[in-house]
């Protein structure tokens, strides 16, 4: 088992080690390692570009599926690389690692009123366990990976097995929820926030934020008390104990070294900030309430130390788990039919299907709370995220985004393409204009937002010709990626063509939107040689040259 002191003594030579090993990328497909992975070169060269994989899991509890669900995206979008991560890097994972006792399962309400189940609230284990999995295929040992988590841990029962994963794959999970003063300081990794709204140094859990690894965000794709806790927030359970209590109310104090580790002009900043926004016409920081940080002021509290730990923490994917939806908060929703305004109904699970990844947690975070049924325009933390140079989009509709395989090609879609799951909140609700509430209890922050307001931060790209790029990697075995661009909505051929002349593949062919995609062709039992591909958009045609090499 590496150790943080093994670690510490070897990581001066581990990432100048290198090795050619044949390795499994995509399922059954093999290529030479030089020692390096990280995620697909499309999603690098596209770090703006929010994407989206379906998967076909059909019931909540299919731990089986749900793991081949991890397991596909790992081999589709975690790749050997030329360079990049070295194969001797350490794997901090982060997932939203709770576990509850509830009065529901699979959203269903028809158990006796008097016994509690198990809660399926976080991220999926048996997801978290396919990415371990694929990830080994790489040729990384299982002890390279550390499951961290500061709010809960699992009960090692059903579909919340963490416990079990660490068993199966080899992985540490550890619930390291002792306070800064207990937790030992080997089990820190203090990083430096000198231009923090509220932080100067934040606690890691190690080894998130140490050298030489390679963070792991994988998120859930549920509502909580800040509309829907995505990405974004759910690094925050990446820091010790008190330091992550990130919701409390704006003049309610942090148990934490005031002196040392807090900015200290940080209320007053919060609070000029707060003022300022508010008179920006934020969407429903006119909510009174400084005790609370259920209120304009204490969410204006709450982003900003959000957006400290996002600026201090990398990652090297961003991951949103949406195998199955949660409404409501954590135990508690809106359920059975008639709870919209009983705070403590049953909070239900839904079957939507989809990972959501990329590498800018907020663009991420911003298409979850669309397909989650909520206007991101009229979520604030957006608004900061903008404002702190996070993100360039407020507008869903403007963020690029991908439709992603299972073999590794990506297209170019709308995000009206996808189903809406709505997941109702609590969050900010409408109960403080007149004399009664103008919203449920639990409700969808869904009001129209006029967001040609703020298009002049807005990004769009308008690409002018139709650009087909050369194959990657070239020469290839057995796969390789294709991309092409398109100036305008249209259809495109990509067609396969081996040294005779003969046709022997099409890989494209149907009507794309104008934007960026790529291709894979994997070669099967082809021989070794000179290939050919053709690619039609319009009027424009062109053909370019490949070597398959056995």
């Amino acid at each position: 088992m590496i150790t943080r002191r093994n670690f510490l003594k070897a990581a001066a030579v581990a990432g100048s080690t290198t090795a050619l090993n044949p390795i499994r990328a995509l399922g059954s497909r093999y290529q030479n390692s030089s020692g390096f992975f990280g995620v697909h070169p499309f999603v690098q060269n596209n770090p703006d570009a929010v994407f989206i994989m379906r998967t076909g899991v059909d019931d909540v509890l299919n731990s089986v599926a749900k793991k081949a669900a991890g397991l596909d995206f790992c081999r589709s979008a975690i790749v050997p690389r030329e360079n990049g991560v070295p194969l001797t890097s350490l794997i901090p994972i982060k997932p939203n690692m709770r576990f509850e006792f509830g009065w529901n399962v699979n959203g269903k309400s028809e158990k006796a009123v008097d016994t509690k189940v198990e809660g399926y609230k976080g991220t999926d284990a048996f997801f978290v366990e396919g990415i371990i999995e694929g990830m080994k295929e790489l040729g990384i040992s299982g002890d390279q990976f550390f499951i961290r988590e500061v709010n809960s841990t699992s009960s090692g029962r059903g579909s919340v097995d963490y416990p079990g994963v660490g068993e199966r794959t080899g992985a540490e999970v550890r619930y390291m929820g002792e306070k800064v003063g207990v937790i030992s300081e080997n089990d820190l990794v203090w990083t430096d926030t000198p231009k923090g709204i509220w932080y100067r140094k934040i606690p890691y859990l190690w080894p998130i934020n140490a050298p030489n690894t390679w963070l792991l965000n994988v998120a859930k794709f549920k509502a909580h008390s800040m509309c829907l806790t995505l990405c974004a927030k759910n690094l925050q359970g990446s820091i010790a104990k008190n330091y992550q209590a990130h919701c409390t109310a704006y003049n309610s104090r942090m148990d934490m070294d005031y002196v040392n580790h807090k900015n200290p002009t940080a209320l007053t900043d919060i609070k000029a900030n707060y003022d300022r926004h508010l008179a920006d016409g934020i969407p429903r920081w006119d909510r009174p309430g400084s005790n609370t940080w259920n209120s304009g002021i204490g969410m204006e509290t709450w982003a900003s130390r959000c957006i400290d730990n996002n600026k201090a923490q990398p990652a090297g994917i961003h991951i949103l788990e949406g195998i199955y939806g949660v409404d409501g908060h954590f135990w508690n929703g809106p359920h059975p039919a008639g709870n919209e305004n009983n705070p403590k109904g049953e909070s239900w699970e839904y079957m939507s299907n989809i990972i959501i990844f990329g590498l800018n947690a907020y663009n991420i975070d911003n298409i979850g709370h669309w397909l989650g049924g909520h206007e991101p325009g009229n979520i604030g933390l957006f608004h900061m995220a903008i404002e702190n140079g996070l993100s360039h989009y407020l507008n869903p509709m403007n963020i690029p985004l991908y439709e992603w395989k299972a073999d590794g090609s990506a297209n170019r879609v709308n995000l009206a393409d996808f189903e809406k799951t709505p997941l109702l909140t609590y969050y900010m609700q409408r109960d403080y204009i007149g004399e009664t509430p103008e919203e449920d209890y639990w409700h969808l922050v869904n009001e129209p937002y006029d967001y040609p307001s703020a298009a002049n931060i807005e990004i769009t790209e308008k690409p002018e010709a139709v650009v087909l790029s050369q194959n990657h990697p070239n020469p290839f075995n057995p796969y390789t990626s294709i991309e092409y661009t398109l100036p305008s909505n249209g259809h495109a051929r990509l067609e396969i063509y081996n040294s005779s002349g003969q046709l022997i593949d099409v890989l494209v062919d149907g009507n794309h939107s104008a934007g960026s995609h790529m291709a894979v062709w994997n070669t099967n039992n082809q021989a070794s040689g000179i290939y050919f591909y053709r690619f039609r958009h319009g009027s424009f045609t062109e053909t370019k040259k490949m070597m398959l090499m056995k």
